[in-house]
């Protein structure tokens, strides 16, 4: 998959979602909020934000707006290969404001894209982003062993809240950066995506061995709504929580799946 470039306004509703490639958001007219795993800030015109793959977010236009928006797989020649290095700008969602030479590449690169035939996206986003990594001083972050047994007891102990990548940073004592370059390293996975897991774990359990209505599950296993847990199940399990409980033979697959993964 390649990178894509769009311009677009935001609805001026709050919405949420995740999926499974990087973005960068920069606002050019109007305004718009965002918060990324817990992160939360505005973007005005030429400041914006950067949302890892797989990073549920809120955001919400406000009024008028238009948003410069990159799509970034993780696989795209713009990441990959000689500009792999570029990929260390999505360890962390962070907010950023674009210093006088990158406003005056914003305006060439508004500007080729509304041509008919502009310039191929990787080839303006890998400039854009080789520019982007320079300023915000991404650099690589020595390598450290987490204690997962221990991140895994306070995720646990603290599962009904929204726990974000920065709260696992926190109890590593590393910045959020660093703890993400470390945790994907030795685990193969973002951290987020492992709080997920277990998030979905929990659920699973208390579908298959209580009564307990789906809001109550959701706000247990730390979800922040009914509809985000039927999402993220059905993603993951590719049918919902409601089925689940209606089919035994899915509640018996199941129960077995817990079994293995508890051995």
């Amino acid at each position: 998959m390649t990178s894509a470039i769009r311009l677009t306004p935001l609805d001026n509703t709050i919405k949420h979602h995740d999926h499974d490639f990087h973005q960068i958001v920069i606002g050019l007219d109007g305004h718009a909020e965002f918060e990324i795993e817990g992160l939360g800030g505005c973007i005005a015109p030429l400041s914006g934000c950067i949302v890892p793959a797989n990073h549920v977010h809120y955001y919400e236009g406000i009024g008028a707006n238009r948003q410069l928006i990159f799509d970034l797989p993780d696989n795209a020649p713009s990441l990959s290969g000689a500009q792999r290095e570029l990929a260390r700008l999505f360890d962390a969602p962070r907010f950023f404001a674009l210093d006088e030479s990158l406003r005056v590449y914003l305006n060439f690169l508004v500007q080729e894209l509304s041509l008919p035939r502009h310039a191929q996206g990787d080839l303006l986003a890998a400039t854009f982003l080789g520019c982007l990594h320079s300023r915000l001083h991404v650099t690589p972050c020595p390598s450290r062993r987490l204690d997962l047994d221990s991140l895994d007891s306070y995720i646990q102990n603290n599962l009904a809240k929204r726990l974000s990548v920065a709260d696992l940073a926190s109890q590593a004592c590393l910045s959020e950066a660093h703890f993400s370059e470390c945790f994907r390293e030795q685990t193969g996975v973002t951290p987020y995506q492992y709080l997920l897991r277990q998030r979905l774990a929990a659920a699973r359990y208390l579908l298959t061995t209580s009564t307990l209505p789906l809001n109550e599950i959701a706000e247990r296993t730390g979800f922040a709504s009914q509809s985000a847990l039927s999402h993220a199940f059905r993603r993951a399990f590719d049918h919902s929580p409601s089925q689940l409980r209606r089919n035994p033979r899915l509640r018996l697959h199941q129960t077995a799946a817990l079994l293995d993964s508890n051995t």
